[in-house]
């Protein structure tokens, strides 16, 4: 069926350090991790200039493989990211507080909790932002 959503791609400068957070803290899993070639696809969508080095790894979900594709830029400086946040990746999990203390260790920026709710259900929500500046919003659905 379409449309199909088959996966968020982050560029990062570090897969290592972003394996930490989603690995890790989030709970994906590492389905491949491989250098890019020359001619990755990934340098003109990305507009990567081509000195640079990259590579690429994929993590899966419980559901779906290859959810989360991380590609690593080594060589040149990634831009800052600073003001608007212009996406968010949004994810569930099953332990709120114990993954955001997790994420504090690493001493990435996270924002104040939130309860919210909806017509199906009332979650706790809330964001921090990885090594690269990735906006990623956790929540965690409250039993009603």
């Amino acid at each position: 069926m379409d449309p199909y959503y088959k996966r968020i791609t982050l560029v990062v400068a570090d897969i290592d350090k972003s394996l930490e957070v989603y690995r890790d803290i989030l709970g994906f899993t590492l389905n491949y991790r491989k250098p890019s070639d020359d001619d990755s696809y990934s340098y003109p969508v990305f507009r990567i200039p081509r000195e640079a080095k990259i590579s690429f790894a994929t993590l899966d979900g419980p559901e779906q493989n290859r959810t989360i594709g991380l590609t690593e830029v080594k060589g040149v400086p990634l831009p800052p990211s600073k003001g608007i946040r212009m996406t968010a990746s949004v994810i569930k999990v099953s332990d709120l507080t114990g993954v955001i203390s997790k994420i504090k260790a690493l001493g990435l920026e996270t924002t104040e909790p939130e309860t919210d709710g909806n017509d199906e259900f009332t979650f706790n929500e809330q964001a921090f932002i990885d090594h690269d500046g990735h906006l990623i919003v956790l929540y965690e659905i409250i039993d009603n």
